[in-house]
């Protein structure tokens, strides 16, 4: 799905973000991007939807160049946006249409994707997602956990190959939390290639098999089954992604 190869990117051109950072990532994967707050996460998700470039480095989806002048080919860029989506951590950030109906039709009508067709995919993921009631409020009406759905609901219409999220259970409550984690699972096991970005360890087990794991000066510090790093609390340290315990 994705190629990278040295990948590069600074802010302003003096803040950096990635350190040549490398890596694939396979069809039907899920993938977990681990590291502290600050060491380039969800830079580098923004890179793989496409919404920012790296500084140097290449980086290629689906076997083709990701770049800007690709992304400038109407018909890559209709293919591209309809294979990749991606849910941020804040949605207030991603949700900005009138209605709940409006935002979650807008990639459709974006891709010129058939009335009927688009209709018929508003009505079956507000069913998925149990929103149905909310179609017609307006988003800035909504809790944080209902915002999240509705921001869910806009990408999972466009039924892409690839989802990426940052940080999706941050500021939830607990049960929807739980739900979201049910959620992601079923995404991942019905064949969805999935990459979170996080720092946090309590869901990994259950939600990605493989984490690349960034230290905070910006590289990629191990890759491996998450399961194994899991069980490696030298590199979780080292990258400050858990701490020892002053002794008593």
């Amino acid at each position: 799905m994705f190629a990278a190869r040295d990948l590069s990117y600074s802010y302003l051109d003096r803040f950096p973000a990635l350190d040549r950072v490398s890596f694939d990532i396979h069809p039907g994967e899920q993938v977990a991007l681990l590291g502290a707050n600050g060491s380039g996460k969800s830079t580098l998700l923004k890179i793989l939807a496409g919404l920012i470039f790296p500084s140097s480095g290449a980086l290629s989806a689906f076997g083709q160049p990701l770049t800007e002048e690709s992304l400038a080919d109407e018909q890559f860029s209709a293919d591209f946006r309809s294979r990749v989506g991606i849910v941020f951590q804040n949605p207030d950030t991603q949700v900005f249409s009138a209605t709940v109906r409006e935002e979650v039709a807008f990639g459709c009508l974006q891709l010129r994707l058939p009335q009927e067709v688009t209709e018929q995919r508003i009505a079956d993921i507000l069913t998925l997602l149990d929103i149905g009631d909310l179609a017609d409020r307006a988003p800035f009406q909504l809790s944080g956990g209902q915002k999240k759905k509705v921001a869910l609901a806009s990408v999972l219409v466009m039924n892409p190959d690839v989802i990426l999220f940052d940080e999706p259970t941050a500021a939830l409550d607990p049960r929807t939390q739980h739900w979201l984690i049910d959620l992601i699972a079923q995404l991942g096991a019905s064949g969805k290639t999935v990459v979170i970005a996080t720092h946090d360890l309590h869901t990994l087990a259950d939600l990605t098999t493989r984490a690349i794991v960034f230290a905070e000066d910006h590289t990629v510090r191990s890759d491996g089954p998450t399961s194994e790093i899991l069980r490696d609390h030298a590199t979780l340290h080292d990258v400050n992604l858990v701490h020892d315990h002053a002794p008593r």
